[in-house]
């Protein structure tokens, strides 16, 4: 199990710099405070603590991002495009024409992660990182502000995902190509990149087309205690019982970790195998102390005949993309980049 502070501080301190260290250190302290060991959240305190930002129509990094609530439901998401040419243009949201009648202009459907619990669509950290793919990989994010635990539970989150689903396809301005379609990917790092699978499943039983998934280290777990939670608990900013809790919060009271919303190819999941499922790209962190489960879905895919692309970063930890102050940084957007523009 964990030892001390002083010892995981200093392990985890000698591979990662110093500014992503600092950054995942407040974080992590951060959320020491607003867990209650009764299953319950401070989140007043949470909502103090996360610096947010607003969107912006005049571009920032050459993107400008509004905001879209549903009347029905509140769901809010957040969109991201590349800035116009014409500063004549700034600060002008076309609803109207489609992105493009000739280039296919590929949609990434992000959600954030937090466990389930923490962090929002608006927060500085993820405004930051939709920017940047939207610069990378030549697309529009559209970022999704879903219902968080522990106030609401599974299956809260999949329903909120599943309903930016269909929001987007449903907008013609986010078509592109000669064939006038919405091209869709599905994202999301840690608790996202969960969310990202269970809407793809769903997608693909009601035959919605996704084009592909992209989890960035997915939080997956199961009952039973795996080698690298053993050998990496409380090294690298994250400990077993710190997961233990999210889960508890998230899942149905009285579930284990074989839910299959924790478990997807555990004892209850479900097989893929004969199911239109997108192509997914898994980037799997080898400090994160939940690879093996990462991996184990990774082999779920492939024993089920679907399309499935590792990238397993040996140095990395969790959160290693927030800041590009590092290779891992940059090989996972060369990836992502290559992902959504097969055609480049």
């Amino acid at each position: 199990m964990a030892g001390g502070n002083e010892v995981n501080l200093n392990e985890s301190k000698r591979v990662v710099p110093l500014n992503t260290w600092v950054l995942i250190s407040n974080f992590k302290l951060a959320y020491n405070l607003l867990r209650r060991p009764d299953g319950t959240f401070n989140r007043d305190l949470a909502e103090y603590l996360d610096r947010k930002v607003p969107p912006n129509t005049i571009p920032v990094d050459g993107v400008f991002s509004f905001d879209h609530v549903d009347r029905a439901t509140g769901l809010l998401n957040r969109v991201f495009q590349a800035a116009p040419q014409n500063e004549v243009q700034w600060g002008i949201v076309e609803l109207e024409k489609p992105l493009s009648t000739t280039e296919v202009v590929p949609v990434i459907i992000f959600f954030h992660g937090g466990s389930f619990t923490h962090s929002s669509a608006n927060s500085a950290i993820y405004d930051t990182f939709c920017r940047r793919l939207v610069n990378i990989c030549k697309a529009v994010v559209v970022s999704v502000n879903y219902r968080r635990s522990p106030e609401y539970r599974y299956p809260c989150a999949y329903d909120d995902g599943w309903a930016a689903l269909k929001w987007v396809k449903s907008r013609t301005w986010l078509q592109s190509g000669k064939d006038s379609k919405v091209y869709v990917y599905l994202a999301g790092d840690s608790s996202g990149g969960n969310i990202a699978h269970h809407v793809a499943v769903r997608a693909a039983e009601a035959e919605v087309e996704i084009l592909g998934n992209i989890l960035l280290h997915p939080m997956f777990g199961g009952e039973k205690r795996t080698e690298s939670e053993t050998r990496l608990d409380g090294k690298y900013f994250v400990t077993i019982q710190d997961r233990n809790w999210y889960w508890r919060a998230f899942l149905p009271d009285g579930e284990d970790r074989d839910h299959p919303a924790c478990n997807p190819f555990g004892p209850r999941g479900k097989s893929l195998e004969g199911l239109k499922f997108p192509k997914s790209l898994i980037c799997v962190a080898g400090l994160d102390l939940i690879q093996d489960w990462q991996l184990a879905y990774v082999e779920g895919l492939r024993k089920a005949g679907q399309d499935v692309k590792l990238l397993f970063l040996k140095e990395a930890t969790i959160g290693f993309y927030f800041l590009p102050n590092n290779d891992h940084f940059y090989c996972l957007m060369e990836e992502i980049k290559n992902f959504v523009n097969p055609s480049c």
